[in-house]
């Protein structure tokens, strides 16, 4: 009977856990961080596709900023996803007699009330 009685002390202080307070605030914090993932989600997915755009359009060898500028609103048209930037945002320079295209802008997401999170993205052609 007396082992008995120290068995069950031991196994009660090997036993651990969470509790109810931690288990809310674990799932307060996961929640939160999942919802400002759902929300940052589709501007990276239009910043991928704005890059992808502009790197086919400079690799297609253009000749002018008016074609480039072109080429660009028609890939916006086709695009869905393309809705931060339009062809007269891009910056475009010349470098080593190729066109580099450059892009920058900024996404203000709305996470409740008063708070806001600001997303700056920037990128240029290869």
């Amino acid at each position: 009977m007396h082992s008995d009685r120290r068995f069950t002390l031991m196994t009660r202080t090997r036993q651990r856990g969470m509790t109810l307070f931690g288990m809310l605030t674990a799932a307060i914090v996961v929640s939160f961080v999942a919802y400002v993932g759902l929300q940052v989600a589709p501007t990276v997915n239009e910043y991928a596709t704005i890059k992808r755009a502009v790197d086919k359009i400079a690799a297609g060898s253009p000749t002018s900023i008016a074609e480039i500028r072109s080429a660009f609103e028609t890939q916006k048209s086709i695009e869905y996803a393309i809705s931060s930037i339009s062809g007269s945002d891009l910056k475009i320079s010349r470098e080593n007699d190729r066109f580099v295209i450059a892009f920058q802008y900024e996404r203000e997401l709305p996470l409740g009330g008063p708070v806001f999170l600001l997303l700056k993205y920037q990128g240029r052609s290869k």
